[in-house]
């Protein structure tokens, strides 16, 4: 116990950057800081994706790593100067009252707190009810409404002021692995590679997608415009090894226990077996999920861009997800990156995902 270890300067940044879904700015300048040097060309498109790009192959591999987070937008200034909001992405409401918050404004960032009436106030029937979303606000610390309003405006973003934390056996605690994590994991396998000897036959493309919070928005049009032959999106998935987590319904997948490669439907089967073939040529553990249907990841629109993309899905197993602390094992999101280096470097132009 109590053992002391290092992350990535690169993860590192990502995970404290605050970057709501809509408003990616602060973790897109990061991409852009760490991959001058290594990409040909690194730049931002009209949806804020970041697109980073390798080499001049005769064909394309696109990594999609989404860098949006889920947090919530202003939509109402009481006449006392208390704050409402609306959700930017799925949230457990449970999980709502009580948490710090930042606001982030022109002017610079706002911090406040979430409040509901505290238990004493409630009856028995209200303590067992979770809240919805309007019966929440924030507080600034405000006096007026006027003083609120110079400070906030209708549609600023808001995220969990939550810092990251080193837990034991090098895994972590942080508000936005989901998926920070995943966007590291794409320009980090570029960044290796450009330093490699070797070099792949396929150009590569990473991009760090918008939106992907509220219907995977910018991986629709950063894959238009990239055009990608094959396509590997990376997401965090739910490690199911907690208490009370029925596997039957969910599968078993364990935290450290190596990526989760995805099969199903929205996953090309020759993608998956020649992702499975890397792995196993590198010696890591991996794990596979079913997904019987399209994935609430990139990969759902990566697979149907154009005429088609032969497609797969990488995922970082993560506890306690879409909340405040999730939990993530820094030697799962290491071996992500191994194994999208050797898929990059494993590809050949000769190659036919067709089936």
């Amino acid at each position: 116990m109590g053992e002391r270890f290092e992350m990535d300067e690169f993860l590192l940044e990502l995970l404290r950057s605050r970057s709501p879904t809509g408003t990616e700015h602060e973790a897109g300048g990061i991409v852009e800081r760490y991959m001058k040097g290594f990409a040909d060309w690194v730049k931002p498109d009209v949806l804020g994706n970041r697109i980073a790009s390798l080499g001049n192959g005769e064909k394309t591999l696109m990594y999609a790593g989404h860098m949006d987070e889920i947090g919530f937008i202003v939509s109402y200034i009481d006449d006392d100067g208390f704050i409402f909001f609306q959700q930017l992405g799925g949230h457990d409401n449970v999980m709502l009252s009580g948490r710090r918050v930042v606001i982030m404004t022109a002017k610079g960032n706002v911090y406040g707190v979430t409040g509901k009436r505290a238990v004493h106030l409630m009856d028995a029937k209200e303590r067992k009810e979770v809240p919805e979303t309007h019966q929440v606000w924030i507080d600034i610390g405000a006096k007026s409404a006027e003083e609120a309003r110079a400070a906030v405006r209708i549609g600023d973003p808001i995220v969990y002021d939550t810092t990251m934390h080193a837990l034991n056996n090098r895994r972590c605690a942080a508000r936005a692995f989901d998926d920070r994590a995943g966007c590291y994991c794409v320009f980090e396998a570029m960044r290796r590679i450009a330093k490699s000897a070797l070099k792949p036959e396929y150009r590569l493309v990473s991009v760090a997608t918008t939106q992907e919070e509220i219907g995977t928005r910018g991986a629709w049009t950063s894959a238009y415009a990239v055009n990608p032959d094959v396509a590997v999106a990376v997401d965090v998935e739910h490690a199911t090894d907690f208490p009370s987590c029925d596997k039957r319904k969910f599968g078993s997948i364990k935290l450290g226990a190596g990526p989760v490669i995805s099969r199903g439907p929205n996953m090309n089967p020759k993608v998956f077996e020649r992702l499975v073939e890397c792995a196993e040529a590198l010696g890591i553990s991996y794990q596979i999920n079913a997904e019987s249907r399209p994935t609430g990841t990139d990969a759902r629109v990566l697979q149907t861009t154009r005429g088609g993309v032969a497609t797969g899905l990488i995922g970082i197993p993560l506890r306690y997800m879409h909340t405040p602390s999730e939990v993530a094992d820094l030697e799962d999101i290491e071996n992500s990156v191994r194994l999208l280096e050797s898929f990059a470097l494993s590809l050949k132009n000769s190659d036919d995902f067709a089936f």
